[in-house]
């Protein structure tokens, strides 16, 4: 038997959004994974628009406020019209240290206002607390956050990186429309977990890093592959010995992406959106090219057989090394 994927748009939960079922995470326009352009961002981007693309995510920690600004460029007009636009808040900036976080009521209106204001808009689509705070009670940042629904600003709510107690407290305050948290053959645990919640609840999975950070995709071979100044050079999957081991999953993909005459990131992807429509990708990317390749996914035919197949191959857990370094793996999954 195969596993169809249709093109037909994925609900966000019951907030009434509907999106295509591969968005685009716009983190790398903004120096995550080393120097990025403006003017190229906003051609991808259109690019994506042009091919059907109507989900767009950013935050405002990505480049402190250059991402929302850039994307508010990119989407001035008409565009607007044309995507379901997601942001997230709560990240705050400390220079020299880790990232703070703010969850309170307070900053939580003042953060969208500022949101608001670098994008250009008068609502935003979907509003993610990019991390919880543990100094504060979900259902107060939650409750601040409907207030926001309730004065036009925003049309629905989700969290980023909440495991499933505090997606569960959330949910009874108001009505999350998606969760975001990493998903994808490499990162599995957590997200399986937080999926039996989501799914319980009627609340959307949308999944960063499908791609592994383009793990998934062949590219990185060697530490060397990864250009200066690229986050993923002090990432733990990346590590040397991790890579290695790492990368002798990834063989696994690359073998039937050889078979079936597609690209590996393509297999990643067709794995992902086939686990069901409540799951949405965001792969982000740099280039035109690669905005192709990630729709094509959704032409990529796999069996339940092969889906099994791969699952059993990377099983959750496998691969080396955690989602991030150690401090900040202290912020996720709260």
């Amino acid at each position: 038997m195969t596993v169809t994927v249709s093109n037909a748009p994925r609900k966000l939960g019951a907030s009434g959004l509907s999106v295509f079922p591969i968005g685009l995470g716009c983190m790398s326009f903004s120096g995550a994974y080393g120097k990025s352009d403006d003017a190229e961002a906003i051609r991808v981007i259109h690019h994506a628009l042009d091919r059907g693309v109507d989900f767009v995510d950013s935050s405002d920690m990505y480049g402190w406020g250059h991402n929302e600004t850039l994307l508010g460029k990119a989407l001035a007009g008409s565009r607007r019209d044309k995507v379901i636009l997601a942001t997230k808040f709560g990240q705050t900036q400390k220079p020299g240290g880790a990232n703070g976080v703010d969850g309170s009521p307070a900053y939580v209106k003042v953060a969208c206002d500022a949101s608001l204001k670098r994008l250009g808009v008068d609502v935003i689509d979907l509003y993610y607390q990019h991390r919880v705070d543990p100094t504060v009670p979900i259902e107060d940042t939650v409750g601040a956050m409907g207030e926001l629904v309730k004065a036009g600003k925003v049309r629905a709510l989700g969290l980023s990186e909440a495991k499933p107690e505090t997606i569960r407290r959330a949910h009874k305050t108001h009505p999350l429309a998606a969760v975001q948290s990493e998903y994808s053959l490499l990162y599995r645990r957590d997200a399986e977990e937080t999926l039996a919640t989501t799914r319980a609840l009627g609340i959307s999975y949308v999944a960063y890093s499908p791609l592994g950070r383009s793990l998934l995709t062949g590219a990185v071979k060697q530490a060397s592959d990864i250009p200066e100044g690229d986050g993923r050079g002090r990432h733990p999957r990346f590590a040397a010995d991790n890579l290695t081991r790492n990368l002798g999953l990834v063989a696994n993909i690359e073998a039937m992406a050889k078979a079936k005459g597609c690209t590996a990131g393509q297999i990643a992807l067709a794995w992902l959106v086939a686990q069901g429509t409540d799951i949405v990708p965001i792969p982000g990317t740099k280039r035109s090219d690669r905005i192709d390749q990630n729709i094509g996914a959704l032409d990529v035919s796999l069996s339940a057989d092969e889906v099994a197949q791969l699952s059993s191959a990377i099983p959750p857990g496998a691969a080396a090394g955690t989602r991030y370094a150690e401090a900040q793996m202290k912020a996720v999954y709260l």
